[in-house]
């Protein structure tokens, strides 16, 4: 089984910054993707952020230059630096994580959320 840890997140100005991180933990033999989704009040959970093994980024049009996120492989850690938030950042925030563990079978996992406020 995998797990994942989230840490970060809190409570920010508008044009503050804040930085999320995520560990993953468990039977792991390899992580493809690891990644950031949000979900505000009312609205669907959305991508925010996804980083593959290779470093592959990729953004939604919202965050893209304010936000970066970053893993490091060799602790199984992705993270997600946030500058220049906007009180529409405001969500709880998911880490996800996709790959393989030892027995070889697929997971797909999230993490509990962190909340990220941002005030006007």
């Amino acid at each position: 089984q995998v797990k994942l840890v989230e840490s970060g997140g809190g409570l920010v100005q508008a044009g503050g910054s804040l930085w999320l991180s995520c560990a993953a933990s468990g039977k792991i033999f390899m992580i493809n993707k690891m990644g950031w989704y949000r979900q505000a009040p009312g609205k669907q959970r959305e991508l925010v952020a996804t980083i593959t093994s290779d470093s592959h980024t990729d953004y939604t049009d919202s965050v893209k230059g304010r936000f970066t996120i970053s893993r490091d492989n060799t602790k199984n850690t992705v993270y997600l630096q946030m500058n220049s938030l906007k009180p529409d950042d405001t969500a709880v925030y998911y880490c996800y994580a996709m790959g393989w563990d030892e027995d070889y079978r697929i997971y797909d996992e999230w993490g509990q959320g962190t909340q990220v406020t941002v005030s006007s």
